[in-house]
């Protein structure tokens, strides 16, 4: 399975999911846009790390997911777009009625307009070649609910309902888009708030991430960067060409009970 001669955009990349996604698009042979709305020393160096490790084209490009602007000119300035991955999101938890109103735009703007003005200017690049892949990262939570979590909930049904229409309007034109959902994914975010919760809870690492942290995953275990990588890297892949307009969710069972 080999990608090399495409360009993959990853929004949200320079670490967790959206990193680990890169690095498996990058190792497929695709060379790989990373971004975030950091401007570091250490987020290009990201990028040339991975150029040297898996001999591809690899960038960093700035820009701040939450302004409409920024969203278009980074797949602009990238120059070409054959895969887009719309991963950026954030979260905040809380009780609608106490809910920040601030804090929803940004949920909203981020976690679903962003993937909007990306593919709207990535899908004439794709048109144009003939050939294009979009995947956009949603959750077990585009596909159900929880309490407290109202924009995020909201934002992650929008991507799956987008990510549907965008397949509609691409079909037949060598271009798919498909949502993947994950369920609790093992990052750098989650590992951190492990030691806090054994705290909390007065349980070992293991009771705590099964009974606790995967209480609603019936397999009991994280999915993987890798793992939400190598689905990606699947859906980009010819074996997948017939596969569009739908959801592929990485959740241990979460959305089947």
């Amino acid at each position: 399975m080999t990608l090399k001669g495409k360009t993959a955009i990853i929004t949200g990349s320079n670490s967790g999911i959206g990193l680990g996604v890169a690095r498996e698009l990058a190792r497929a042979g695709a060379d790989v846009i990373l971004n975030s709305f950091t401007d570091r020393a250490e987020d290009h160096a990201l990028a040339a790390d991975l150029a040297q490790e898996f001999g591809v084209t690899a960038r960093y490009i700035a820009a701040d997911m939450s302004k409409a602007a920024e969203c278009r000119a980074l797949v602009e300035q990238a120059g070409r777009c054959d895969i887009l991955v719309n991963n950026a999101g954030i979260q905040h938890v809380s009780a609608i009625e106490d809910f920040p109103t601030e804090k929803w735009d940004a949920i909203l703007a981020i976690n679903l307009t962003s993937a909007f003005h990306t593919t709207a200017v990535a899908l004439p690049m794709m048109r144009k070649a003939g050939w294009g892949r979009v995947v956009n990262v949603a959750s077990a939570h585009g596909l159900t609910a929880s309490p407290y979590k109202s924009a995020y909930v909201a934002a992650k049904h929008g991507v799956v309902g987008f990510s549907k229409v965008t397949a509609l309007e691409t079909a037949g034109q060598g271009i798919t888009c498909n949502a993947v959902c994950p369920g609790y994914v093992l990052t750098p975010l989650v590992e951190a708030q492990i030691p806090d919760q054994m705290k909390k809870h007065d349980m070992d690492r293991e009771t705590v991430i099964k009974k606790v942290m995967l209480e609603r995953q019936p397999s009991r275990e994280f999915a993987t960067v890798e793992q939400l990588g190598g689905t990606v890297v699947f859906l980009c892949s010819d074996a997948a060409a017939q596969i569009t307009g739908t959801t592929i969710s990485v959740d241990g069972g979460w959305t089947a009970l």
